[in-house]
């Protein structure tokens, strides 16, 4: 792993949310990772997709102009991590909206005869850092929307070496205790991605 990708998705910097990307970053920067940390809040990404980008998803190369610098720093990484809460069971809107937007035809995936295949195959390391504020198995009961869209559709699309999903069930009833064990896992599993 020479370049890693930090997506960072919360707006508060004071959360443990920002805790863990700090941890990550950290253990990172002490392997010799550059790391480009994209905090999508600081950096004021806007989410939405427009008219006008939907309807030339499909144009390869020109689809990428309205994203044009996320683009570059994706295809640069040769490690995807994203950290970022479970809200609702999904996705905070602005990580769903870079999904939505970055990950396009011809960045992320290729379409060969209708079939989507695979683009981003520079990434060999994919990791997500998460918490949930409900239980695994409330989580389980919905079908866990964030692990299987990380561990499913963005594994497809980069088709990575190692894949590691490290969530911190239940945060709503989390002692500190609880938190200083998920951060120094979060330590752990970057050292050994």
């Amino acid at each position: 792993m020479r370049q890693a990708l930090v997506l960072f998705a919360h707006p508060c910097a004071d959360s443990f949310s920002a805790a863990l990307k700090d941890r990550v970053v950290g253990a990172l920067d002490r392997r010799g990772v550059d790391v480009d940390l994209c905090d999508l809040n600081a950096e004021r990404f806007d989410p939405v997709l427009s008219a006008d980008e939907r309807r030339g998803y499909h144009a390869v190369g020109a689809n990428t102009a309205p994203v044009a610098d996320y683009v570059e720093r994706l295809r640069a990484a040769d490690a995807l991590i994203m950290v970022f809460p479970v809200w609702n069971f999904g996705y905070p809107a602005i990580l769903k909206g870079f999904l939505d937007r970055v990950f396009l035809p011809g960045v992320s995936f290729k379409l060969q005869d209708g079939k989507v295949r695979p683009n981003l195959t520079q990434i060999h390391k994919l990791a997500a850092v998460t918490t949930y504020g409900g239980t695994r198995m409330r989580a389980l009961l919905v079908g866990d929307p964030p692990r299987r869209c990380v561990t499913r559709a963005v594994w497809h699309v980069c088709r990575p070496e190692r894949t590691r999903y490290v969530a911190l069930y239940d945060m709503n009833r989390a002692s500190d205790a609880t938190r200083g064990r998920f951060l120094d896992r979060v330590g752990r599993e970057m050292e050994r991605l």
